[in-house]
């Protein structure tokens, strides 16, 4: 099953009420991403952000290897997030064969994304987007309207706790790709958390910018 229909499906089972509030969230924010994030042939912003060990990670570096994939999750917190984040997984050393690197940046702190990295067994790294300001540059940042942010404090899941902030911002799910070069060569963000891109379509867009 390819990952759209695996997280539609999941989508599918969630209580009516979640659902009603995330197609209020997910058509304000499908706008917000027309106009405000990054496209193919923006420079991409840099970055310096800890991994899960704490240790430092620069695009810079990164993009000497070659091309870039930069997906931007919610966090550990997220069972959509988790299944994607094991879909890339699955293809994470076709995207290093093509002459990829990829990274992942979510808002939790050191604890959950180590618990993510961990539990999942991921094969590359997971990083820290303190206080979304890698998420802003990209034009993916957005804050939790308060319906929803209620809803996920009722279900135990406290932001404030998870990203050291009481910010409540998060980042759409997003995927970018740039070359060696830095320039976005694949922009794709939306606000429908099923909305992401498929693992297979990342190696073939890898292969072209690499070929």
């Amino acid at each position: 099953m390819e990952l759209q229909q695996t997280l539609s499906a999941m989508m599918a089972q969630r209580p009516t009420a979640y659902r009603a509030l995330l197609d209020d969230v997910t058509e304000v924010l499908r706008k917000a991403a027309l106009s405000g994030v990054l496209k193919a042939g923006d420079p991409m912003p840099d970055f310096v952000l800890p991994d899960a060990d704490g240790e430092l990670v620069f695009s810079d570096d990164l993009l000497r290897k070659g091309p870039l994939v930069v997906v931007f999750f919610r966090g550990e917190w997220c069972p959509f997030c988790r299944a994607t984040l094991a879909a890339l997984n699955d293809v994470s050393g076709n995207i290093e064969a093509a002459g990829g690197t990829l990274v992942a940046l979510s808002p939790d702190v050191a604890a959950f994304r180590k618990r993510a990295w961990h539990a999942q067994g991921l094969r590359f790294p997971v990083l820290n987007d303190m206080d979304g300001a890698v998420s802003l540059q990209f034009g993916t940042l957005f804050r939790i309207p308060d319906r929803l942010r209620s809803f996920y404090l009722t279900a135990g899941i406290d932001l404030t706790l998870r990203h050291g902030d009481p910010s409540w911002f998060l980042s759409m799910p997003a995927t970018f790709i740039a070359g060696s070069d830095g320039v976005l060569r694949f922009a794709h963000a939306s606000g429908d958390i099923t909305d992401r891109v498929e693992p297979v379509n990342i190696i073939s867009l890898m292969r072209t910018i690499v070929g």
